[in-house]
This record gives C-alpha cells, structure tokens and sequence, in this order.
C-alpha cells in the first residue's frame, strides 16, 4: 500500500533545500515509492513555453519543449486545471514520448495565482491515476509552488 502521507512530508524535508537539486530528489522519489508513476517530470513555464526541467525515468522525452496550449501537458497550462487521461491513445491531444504510456496525469504547478509549470505523470497503465493521486499531487503542486518561481 502506497503511503501518500509519508511521501508527503518526505517532500516537505526534501524542499527545504529550495532548489533544483530538491526538485531532482523529489522526482526520483515520486518514482521510486508510487509503482504506477512510469515517468515523472516537471515542466516550467518560460514565454508561453513549457519547458522541461527536473524528471525521473527509464528514458528521456523529446517533449523538452511544448507551447501552451499544445498536448494535454500544453492545455494543463492553459486552463490550469488539472487533466487526468485514463487512456492516452483516445486523447488526440496526446504528445506521444514512450510506446509503453498507456494514461497521464499532468498537475499545474501555480504561485501567486500564476502558472508557474505543472507535474506531469505517465504510467504504464491504462485508467493508473484516482482520485487520491489527483488530490496528493494537488497538494504537491501547492508545496512546489514557492520553489518553481525561483528556477
């Protein structure tokens, strides 16, 4: 059983550092203690830009750049709400990075009420992401907030 709060306040410990090393830490973490996180990363925004910046994985993605607006990472940014795709290959706004995702979360990333990048979640598993991923990595998204700004 994954236990989201005490991955949470790992989280807390690790953002003291306050900066990308932190960040670095966190997405392994993620990785490493929630099985259905395939790929983590976190995307900053930069002019209308999404720009990849700390992630976790088997491989790295193309999409190290992607306009706002564009693939559900893009429209995430736009809306800043949060997108939750049970299966990726009925989403035509899907940016495809790895044969092997079959669902996506992605999570903005806000402070003082801006967009300031977003968390974004691949899985190997169709319909991997619920309710209670959704609201821990909300409440992710909030601590990160602070720290995103300052990249």
């Amino acid at each position: 059983m994954i236990d989201y709060k005490e991955i949470t306040k790992q989280i807390s410990t690790i953002l003291q550092i306050k900066n990308e090393e932190g960040l670095n830490e966190i997405v392994a973490l993620l990785q490493q203690r929630i099985p259905h996180y395939s790929w983590i990363g976190i995307y900053v925004v930069d002019n209308d830009m999404l720009h990849l910046g700390p992630w976790a994985g088997p491989q790295a993605t193309e999409h190290v750049i992607i306009p706002i607006g564009r693939g559900i990472c893009g429209s995430a940014a736009k809306t800043g709400t949060t997108e939750i795709i049970p299966d990726v290959q009925a989403d035509e706004r899907y940016l495809s990075c790895f044969f092997s995702t079959r669902s996506e979360i992605v999570v903005p990333i806000k402070y003082n009420c801006t967009i300031k990048g977003e968390i974004d979640i691949d899985s190997n598993q169709k319909n991997a992401f619920t309710k209670q991923d959704k609201a821990f990595l909300e409440n992710i998204a909030d601590m990160l907030g602070p720290h995103i700004h300052k990249l």
